[in-house]
């Protein structure tokens, strides 16, 4: 404890900073930095989803050349070992020097081209303090919490576009040797054999990096909700049922499996101050769309008893978009049935093709929109006429625009959104 005496200069705005909206902790938390380290941008990827909770501010170079994969691959590479290092964080196709403060709770913050450092117990200090509440409102999951987590949740598809542009990459490293025409026949298949044998060992791994960073299978989750409500419940009179899910172990994103839990817990531990219930049954099924919750008691029943549990799990249900319905007979018991898809929240046309585009093509799509010509744009980019024309006919069609105009206007547009 002696260790924060030294941050009460800063405490009001701690204070501050902790009691507001999640979508603003990012930027507040860079406003309370800089006085203790100059900075160009934050990163942070918090612990609440596994691994994959990422907000950035600052520089706009950093927000749109920042990977989570590469974020998450200094997080793997800290050991989980508390503390401040000095490190480099790929941003685009450069390195830049950073900052990493991992929190005890495993919660990692880059401090991109960072200055002098007098000391770092301070930066520790607050970042343990800011990961540690952002953890205990993901615990909680209120409906904040998961309107929050549902909005960012293309995460997990910039996740997989960086895997898809990765596996672009290595089809091109691979199709290279083969067009060379100084390499015998030979010589190409054995160069295209060992690059294609690294870069599946690579696409594999990112794979499984995406997978762990934004879900988790629904076995998983609802194993995880039987250990938690056996540990509440164990001294309850009530017998509580568990019906596992039965249709396949498909995977559910982190802050759908969360919100589940945390009605199905809510909703229990209202019950257990009726002395009416005997019996309660919990059943989650998924089928690859959508997350079905199914709670039943044999309590009184009635409306009182409807009421009270659309209080308890309603906000949380819509926070998700999901579907809630409560029947309630007098004499019989209660039954709450919550729908929840498990797909992210339709974007704007503009916004979700844009969000489409692989991280070259957003290169090719910006000198696009401010009037450059394609023999600029290759210049720009160091490439070929013939691939930036390949580019640019791969974000007409992402964008749906029947013309090089119509495409400029849609990014113009978005620009300005």
């Amino acid at each position: 404890m002696a260790r924060v005496t030294g941050l009460d200069g800063l405490l009001p705005e701690l204070f501050d900073l902790l009691a507001s909206p999640l979508g603003l902790i990012v930027r507040g938390l860079t406003e309370l930095l800089n006085p203790l380290v100059t900075h160009s941008a934050l990163v942070m990827l918090t612990a609440d989803a596994s691994g994959g909770r990422i907000q950035c501010t600052g520089d706009p170079a950093v927000q749109r050349g920042v990977r989570g994969l590469d974020v998450d691959q200094l997080r793997r590479g800290a050991g989980g070992v508390e503390g401040v290092h000095r490190t480099t964080l790929r941003v685009g196709e450069a390195q830049r020097p950073a900052l990493q403060v991992l929190a005890r709770n495993g919660a990692l913050l880059v401090i991109t081209d960072p200055g002098p450092v007098a000391t770092s117990a301070p930066l520790l200090d607050i970042w343990n303090i800011v990961s540690l509440h952002l953890q205990e409102r993901a615990d909680e999951a209120a409906p904040e919490y998961l309107r929050h987590a549902r909005s960012t949740a293309g995460v997990r598809l910039r996740a997989l576009s960086e895997i898809q542009d990765e596996y672009s990459a290595t089809l091109d490293s691979i199709l290279a040797p083969l067009r060379s025409g100084q390499l015998s026949d030979s010589a190409a298949r054995d160069s295209a054999l060992a690059r294609s044998a690294a870069g599946l060992t690579r696409l594999n791994g990112m794979t499984e990096q995406a997978r762990v960073v934004a879900e988790e299978s629904v076995n998983m989750s609802f194993a995880r909700l039987k250990e938690e409500l056996w540990s509440a419940t164990r001294h309850w009179h009530v017998d509580l049922e568990f019906i596992d899910p039965l249709e396949g172990d498909h995977l559910v994103p982190d802050d759908v499996a969360r919100g589940a839990r945390a009605v199905v817990t809510r909703v229990i531990l209202s019950r257990m101050e009726s002395s009416e219930v005997s019996r309660v049954r919990v059943q989650w099924d998924c089928d690859g769309s959508d997350l079905v919750v199914r709670i039943r008691d044999d309590g009184d029943g009635g409306t009182l008893d409807a009421d009270a549990l659309r209080q308890i799990a309603g906000q949380r249900v819509q926070a998700l978009r999901g579907q809630l319905s409560v029947s309630s007979t007098a004499g019989w018991g209660a039954e709450l049935s919550a729908v929840l898809p498990l797909d992210p929240p339709p974007a704007g046309p503009s916004t979700a093709a844009i969000a489409g585009l692989r991280p070259r093509e957003v290169q090719v799509a910006t000198l696009l929109a401010a009037g450059s010509r394609n023999r600029a744009i290759a210049e720009e980019l160091g490439i070929s006429e013939n691939t930036v024309k390949f580019h640019i006919s791969r974000i007409l069609q992402t964008l749906q625009a029947g013309s090089r105009a119509e495409a400029i206007a849609a990014l113009l547009t978005e620009q300005q959104a």
